[in-house]
């Protein structure tokens, strides 16, 4: 591997990706068990896969893993029945089995990947500010130059992650993450349907709003519109349904 460049690899070997998704956590704003979201695990995995890359799954703790229930296509709510990718990757045995047996983020030797991917989910609001060993290999990746990126709630990392100078790495950065837009509409529909008390939020905090407040410049494309940003070697993708343009992002970064 040159050390001037280090997405270049041998072409011998295919390229390493390593993909974190959320341990299950419990929402201390509405009391609901939360986690990983389908979606931004199996579209970046079949973008990558269609490749040809090697992808290994970590979790900050390891171990098993579960969904967000909405981000399930068999959920009774029909939120995303329409998400053949990811009904593909639950009903592909040696795929779901994955989700039961992820390594933890502390296990993780950075040397071994070309990119890291953060998912989002629920989870990552409510668990990230404890999940250390994300922190630091999330800002490892970033400070050797290698591909960086968060997806969704995911990019609540970017609250928690600081440089070795200890700046904050989204400092001064072009990014995107779940919208503001985006948290009002879910707000909303959980009150429509009586599943809160109206004026309590989803949310403990919201991305965009902490982003700005760490001196980012938070971009984004609209309600529920796929889109992803690259600022050097940082790529974040705005939400659930940005997955594969996250991926496709990280797929020319790295020179494919």
């Amino acid at each position: 591997m040159s050390l001037k460049n280090p997405n270049v690899v041998s072409p011998k070997h295919p390229k390493r990706i390593a993909i974190v998704i959320s341990n299950p956590a419990l929402s201390t704003t509405t009391g609901w068990p939360v986690g990983f979201w389908w979606s931004e695990l199996a579209h970046p995995y079949y973008e990558f896969t269609e490749k040809g890359y090697e992808i290994d799954l970590f979790s900050p703790n390891g171990g098993p893993c579960e969904p967000d229930a909405m981000s399930d296509p068999n959920d009774p709510s029909g939120y995303s029945s329409t998400d053949l990718i990811s009904q593909g990757f639950i009903h592909t045995e040696k795929l779901r089995k994955r989700i039961d047996a992820t390594r933890p983020i502390a296990d993780l030797n950075v040397g071994d990947f070309d990119a890291i991917v953060v998912a989002g989910g629920q989870a990552p609001m409510f668990s990230f500010e404890n999940a250390t060993d994300l922190q630091q290999k999330f800002v490892e990746f970033y400070e050797t130059g290698k591909i960086t990126s968060a997806l969704c709630h995911g990019t609540a990392i970017l609250r928690y992650a600081r440089l070795s100078t200890g700046e904050f790495l989204v400092k001064g950065k072009t990014v995107t993450g779940f919208a503001n837009v985006e948290e009002d509409f879910a707000d909303n529909a959980v009150w429509d349907y009586g599943l809160l008390e109206r004026g309590k939020h989803l949310m403990p905090w919201r991305i965009e709003d902490e982003l700005k407040k760490l001196g980012a410049n938070y971009v984004q494309a609209g309600l529920w519109r796929g889109f992803a940003i690259r600022d050097g070697n940082l790529i974040t993708g705005q939400q659930n349904f940005s997955g594969a343009e996250t991926a496709k992002v990280i797929i020319e970064a790295l020179g494919e």
